[in-house]
């Protein structure tokens, strides 16, 4: 994982237009003037696709017609090879209305001492600027809506690849989908790049998570869910903090160790995407960041967010079921409290 975005080098870069209310792609015979701010705006997207939870690994099939263009990479051919690769993704689009128009940045770049190639889909935003007109009676300002306004830096793209020009046979990338002739489809690496992986380390947290859920919510009372979701959400912080990912069979071990048949099921749901033996380890802290307080919400509409190193203390505070079932919520040592 690349520590900022300054050890991105960019070398050259092009965009083509891919609007299909054109017809037809409009494809640029000129590289674009890579100034500082520019080149700023490239690496903060490639830096952002790079450092994501989000990000496939995935390697070029057979069928391919985007592996050909990469796999004898030359520099001096990059527009060629650009426009080609925007005709692939443009025949696509154009053929499915439901994959937002764009703009395709094809950029090579340079990052501790390997060539990459990035492929960033800038999906059209809709947003107002302002107009003036002159006349001999003075300037006429007006509002306009504008209809393809890029991403900007601090935006996350929904589809974009970086390649190893190296190692042109894998590539990376984030993705979502679209439809495809009535089905919901990852059309931008089943149908665009024709490239097949693994699940995201986000997606793979996910499902991990949504499968312990659902079997607690199956077994547990509802009046034991929070206790069993806050002991669960305290066994995967404490993976996340102690080891920086989570072994699967380790944690579910925890978490079902007094219940084999809920551990059963849970492996049974996990098959199903080839994780029972999964390692996941996030890149960015904000897929976790989820698991580092616990957030209650209580009937009387009192909302309590714990730090889970205070969560953890019995010092700090404590949950006591009384006689007739209700839950009092003890916290202790409050040095001083605040108003917000």
């Amino acid at each position: 994982m690349l520590a900022s975005k300054e050890e991105i080098k960019i070398q050259q870069a092009v965009v083509h237009i891919l609007d299909s209310a054109l017809g037809m792609p409009v494809l640029s015979d000129t590289l674009l003037d890579c100034g500082s701010d520019f080149s700023d705006f490239l690496k903060s997207h490639i830096f952002k696709i790079d450092s994501s939870d989000e990000i496939k690994n995935c390697s070029f099939t057979e069928e391919s017609s985007v592996f050909p263009l990469v796999e004898e990479w030359n520099s001096e051919k990059f527009l060629e090879v650009s426009q080609k690769i925007a005709g692939e993704l443009y025949t696509i689009m154009n053929q499915n209305i439901e994959i937002p128009a764009a703009d395709l940045l094809v950029v090579e770049y340079a990052m501790e001492k390997h060539n990459y190639l990035a492929l960033l889909k800038m999906n059209y935003k809709t947003s107002y600027t302002h107009l003036t007109n002159s006349d001999p009676w003075g300037n006429n300002n007006d509002i306009i809506k504008q209809k393809a306004i890029l991403p900007g830096e601090t935006q996350k793209l929904t589809e974009a690849a970086l390649i190893d020009l190296m190692a042109p046979q894998y590539v990376r990338l984030v993705e979502k989908k679209y439809d495809v002739n009535g089905v919901k489809t990852n059309y931008f690496s089943q149908c665009f790049l024709k490239c097949k992986g693994s699940l995201s380390s986000k997606t793979k947290l996910a499902i991990v998570n949504k499968a312990v859920t659902e079997v607690q919510k199956k077994y547990f009372h509802d009046s034991e869910q929070f206790e069993v979701q806050m002991e669960t959400k305290s066994i995967l912080n404490q993976e996340f903090s102690e080891q920086g990912g989570l072994e699967v069979p380790v944690v579910i071990d925890k978490i079902f160790k007094e219940h084999p048949q809920m551990k059963e099921e849970v492996q049974e749901k996990l098959e199903k995407y080839n994780l029972t033996e999964a390692t996941i380890e996030p890149q960015n802290p904000l897929t976790t960041k989820k698991f580092t307080k616990q957030h209650l919400m209580t009937d009387t509409g009192i909302e309590l967010k714990i730090p889970m190193e205070e969560y953890n203390n019995k010092d700090k505070i404590e949950f006591i079921t009384n006689p007739d079932g209700t839950i009092s919520v003890l916290i202790k040592n409050i040095g001083s409290i605040e108003s917000k």
